[in-house]
C-alpha cells in the first residue's frame, strides 16, 4: 500500500499536535517517525490507523480515499508500545484472536498460526501465556498478531520501548529482517535517532507538529536542513560564529561551511566525528578530558575563546597518541554546517553541501 497525507492537522486545544503534514510513503517501504515527546509522531499514527481523527487535511491509501475510513475496514494493524496483550489468552490464541473474531475457520487459523510462530521465532512457545514471556517475546506476540489478518499497512508505535538495550537491539535487527521477509509498507514511531537509522528505509523527523526534514537516514545526518534536525540527530558541537565568505570562525577554530552559508548572525555546527585533534603545542586548545566507550574514544576540550568541544574518535586512532587531560592540542574540521541565528537569513550554498 502506498501512503499519502496531504496537509493534516490535529489540534488538541489551542496545541497544535499535527500542524499541515504532507508526506508521502511508498508501497512496501519501512519508514520512521522521529522525534522528541510531545511532537505529533504517535498522534499522527493513530490518525492514520483510524483511532484518532483529523481536524483538517486528508488521508490517502494508494488512490482510495482514507480520512472518514473506520478503522475496522482500513486494512491496518498496530502495534503499541506496552504489548496491549490478553493475559487471558496463550500466545496462539492472542496471535489469532483478530482472525476469530473475524469468524475465519478455525483450520485456517491454526495454520496461519504455526506460519507466524514460525516466522517470529516463537515456535515451542504457542501454549504459554503472556506473563510467562520475556518482553522481546510478548513484543514479538503483540507483532505476531498484528501481521495475521494481513494487512496493507503495518504501524508500530514505539515498538521496543519497553524492552532494555540488549534486548532493544535484536528486536532492531529481527524486525528488518522480517520487514524484507514480508514486504508490507510499515511506519514505526521512535525518540531513538539509532533505532530510526539502523531500520528505516526512510525517516521523517517531527518537531512541533511538524516535519523538519524527510529524506534517506544518511542524508538526514549528512545534510540536515535546519539546526533543529543538526542538532538531534548526532552528537553536534554548536558555536556563535561570523562568516567570512564560506568560512565560519568562533575564538581560535575556524571551518568552511558546507551546504547554505547565512547572512548575519549564526551557529556553527560540527558532528562529533567530523573532527581530527591532535596532541601539538602551542594547539589552539586545551584536552579536559578523555573517556573511553568500547571501541570509541570521547576527548573533550577547551578551544582558546569559542569554549568545550567534543570529538570521537576510533579506540586505536593514531590521533590518539598522547592526548591527555592537560595537553595542548590542534584542531581541523572536516565537515561543518552552519544555520542562521534568530533574525537573519540565508543565501544558497557557495560550495555543494
Amino acid at each position: 500500500m502506498r501512503i499519502r497525507v496531504e496537509n493534516l492537522t490535529k489540534r488538541f486545544g489551542s496545541f497544535a499536535a499535527v500542524d499541515n503534514v504532507s508526506f508521502e510513503v511508498e508501497d512496501g517501504s519501512l519508514v520512521a517517525l522521529l522525534g522528541p515527546s510531545g511532537s505529533g509522531k504517535s498522534t499522527l499514527l493513530r490518525i492514520l490507523a483510524g483511532l484518532e481523527s483529523s481536524d483538517s487535511g486528508s488521508v490517502w491509501f494508494d488512490d482510495e480515499a482514507a480520512t472518514d475510513l473506520h478503522a475496522r475496514v482500513r486494512g491496518v494493524g498496530f502495534v503499541f508500545q506496552h504489548y496491549a496483550l490478553f493475559r487471558h489468552l496463550t500466545v496462539a490464541q492472542n496471535i489469532g484472536f483478530g482472525l476469530s473474531v473475524r469468524g475465519v475457520d478455525k483450520d485456517v487459523i491454526a495454520r496461519k498460526v504455526k506460519e507466524l510462530l514460525a516466522l517470529t521465532g516463537l515456535s515451542g512457545l504457542e501454549e504459554r501465556f503472556p506473563s510467562q514471556l520475556s518482553g522481546g517475546q510478548r513484543q514479538r506476540v503483540a507483532l505476531a498478531r498484528a501481521l495475521a489478518p494481513e494487512p496493507k499497512l503495518l504501524l508500530l508505535d514505539e515498538p521496543f520501548g519497553a524492552v532494555d538495550a540488549k534486548v532493544r537491539e535484536e528486536l532492531r535487527q529481527w524486525l528488518r529482517r522480517l520487514h524484507d521477509e514480508v514486504g508490507v509498507t510499515s511506519i514505526f514511531v521512535t525518540h531513538d535517532q539509532e533505532e530510526a537509522f539502523a531500520v528505516a528505509d526512510k525517516v521523517l523527523v517531527f518537531h512541533r507538529g511538524k516535519v523538519e526534514q524527510n529524506g534517506a537516514p544518511m542524508d538526514i545526518l549528512d545534510r540536515p536542513e535546519t539546526e533543529f534536525v543538526a542538532r538531534f540527530v548526532g552528537e553536534v558541537n554548536v558555536f556563535p560564529a561570523k562568516i567570512a565568505g564560506d568560512v565560519a570562525s568562533t575564538g581560535a577554530l575556524s571551518a568552511r561551511i558546507s551546504g547554505n552559508v547565512p547572512v548575519g548572525p549564526a551557529h556553527l555546527v560540527i558532528r562529533a566525528y567530523d573532527l581530527k585533534l591532535w596532541r601539538e603545542d602551542p594547539g589552539i586548545a586545551t584536552v579536559q578530558r578523555v573517556v573511553t566507550f568500547g571501541d570509541r574514544v570521547r576527548v573533550q576540550a577547551e578551544v582558546d575563546g569559542a569554549g568545550p568541544i567534543v570529538a570521537f574518535f576510533p579506540r586505536r586512532s593514531s590521533l590518539l597518541r598522547g592526548i591527555e587531560p592537560g595537553c595542548r592540542a590542534q584542531i581541523e574540521v572536516t565537515t561543518a554546517r552552519a544555520y542562521p541565528a534568530a533574525g537573519s537569513s540565508q543565501l544558497p550554498a557557495a560550495i555543494p553541501g
